[in-house]
């Protein structure tokens, strides 16, 4: 099963709209009737797939899974039932609606009668797989981040733009931009409540991540894939998977993308086949020499803290991730404001929003921010990585960097595995 992306990546971008797909327009009828069934489907059936499907199951009447697609069947299967039991007939998957393989997500996008396609690949994979979703016609659910390299940035770019063009929806899962506390924060400071920005800091330190084993027979694409966290063309390493939340945060309240990025970090505890490194420290410049200092860790024995703190002229912005809340503080250390929020709810949101902004016919098409916050955090790992510093000009007009591999195949032979080595690691 051979697949070249390079191919694949300029048929995606380029295809009009009329292609071998089906539709969601052509297959259903676009009013705003609160009682049509939208028929979804999935690509990429593990953890964090079941996890979308069960927010908008959660959230949403009138909704039910018809079809679905995982490089592993029993994740299809595993979920199916899961769900099913959970969730009644919003789940309707038949046997053979369940796709396996390289090119199962394929057949979701083929299948007529799915009008909303969740995507829940590994971050790698996203680029492609939207940009073919748009091209289908059918509305999007896609996970963060949207793109590991610039390659995918520039895809993630056209089809945010085919996608306004179709009138089809994109919804990234960047949930705290639907939490209550990071909405109402963040209008309170482009209100200007704490002043003019000066600085932020911004961490995502955690204790570790999962990591897999390489079971007998596997080939090396088959390995790769099944523990995709630790191979940055699959994940972009920790700051593109984890922490692009916090980037996103801060690009948000910042405006926009940051200028530059300058950063180190290493390696300590990781598997010896890991290409993660598990810690970075940058500082990342915004217009106005506005300074984020990011910082993200995954260390077992650490202390963790995950959370954003804005400086202001007239005070302190601190916007805690998870549910911890938000609160504003004048330089005194008197609290001026603060407001609780749940992420569980922040999660189901975005799936309320998307399938609410279907049926009124005014979709959301949001690819363009998430694509511009994975980026950052694309930016941030190449200035750590070369130890250079690294501006969005060079990343956005000049950058090269293009890690998926050209021919993929399932059974397949890749690169060994390798980490990179500031001052040996050059920027492209």
């Amino acid at each position: 099963m051979l697949r070249n992306t390079s191919a694949l990546s300029a048929t995606v971008v380029a295809a009009s709209a009329s292609s071998r797909f089906v539709h969601a327009s052509e297959s259903s009828n676009h009013d705003s009737d609160p009682d049509r069934v939208i028929k979804l489907g999935i690509i990429g059936a593990g953890g964090r797939g079941a996890g979308a499907l069960n927010d908008s199951f959660s959230i949403n009447e009138n909704v039910q899974l018809i079809a679905m697609a995982d490089v592993d069947r029993n994740n299809c299967v595993r979920t199916r039932d899961l769900l099913k039991k959970r969730h009644g007939d919003k789940v309707m998957v038949e046997e053979d609606r369940i796709h396996a393989g390289l090119d199962g997500y394929q057949k979701v996008l083929e299948d007529p009668e799915v009008e909303l396609v969740l995507i829940a690949s590994p971050p790698g994979f996203h680029p492609s797989q939207i940009a073919e979703a748009v091209k289908a016609g059918k509305h999007v659910f896609a996970e963060k981040p949207s793109c590991v390299d610039t390659a995918g940035y520039k895809i993630c770019l056209a089809a945010h733009d085919e996608a306004e063009k179709n009138g089809t929806a994109i919804v990234t899962g960047t949930q705290y931009r639907r939490q209550v506390n990071y909405v109402e924060a963040v209008k309170r400071i482009h209100d200007g409540e704490i002043g003019e920005i000066v600085s932020a800091q911004s961490r995502y330190c955690s204790n570790s991540i999962w990591y897999k084993n390489r079971k007998e027979g596997m080939s090396d694409t088959q390995y790769q894939i099944d523990n995709w966290m630790h191979f940055i063309w699959l994940s972009g390493d920790q700051i593109c998977e984890q922490a692009v939340h916090n980037i996103d945060a801060m690009n948000w309240v910042m405006g926009g993308a940051p200028e530059t990025a300058y950063g180190s970090g290493g390696r300590f505890t990781r598997p010896e086949n890991s290409e993660m490194w598990d810690s970075m420290s940058i500082d990342y410049t915004y217009p106005g020499n506005r300074v984020l200092s990011l910082m993200c860790r995954q260390i077992p024995g650490t202390q963790g803290d995950n959370g954003n703190v804005v400086y202001g002229t007239k005070g302190i912005a601190y916007i805690d991730a998870m549910s911890g809340g938000s609160r504003f503080v004048d330089w005194s250390g008197k609290e001026t404001w603060s407001k609780k929020g749940s992420i569980s709810d922040a999660y189901r949101q975005e799936h309320k929003d998307l399938i609410d902004s279907v049926r009124a016919g005014n979709p959301i098409v949001e690819l363009r921010q998430t694509a511009d916050s994975s980026l950052t955090a694309v930016m941030g790992r190449l200035a750590c990585y070369t130890g250079q510093r690294v501006d969005w000009d060079f990343m956005t007009n000049k950058s090269t960097l293009n890690l998926f591999p050209e021919n993929l195949d399932w059974n397949g032979e890749l690169p060994p595995s390798s980490y990179a080595v500031p001052g040996k690691v050059k920027l492209t």
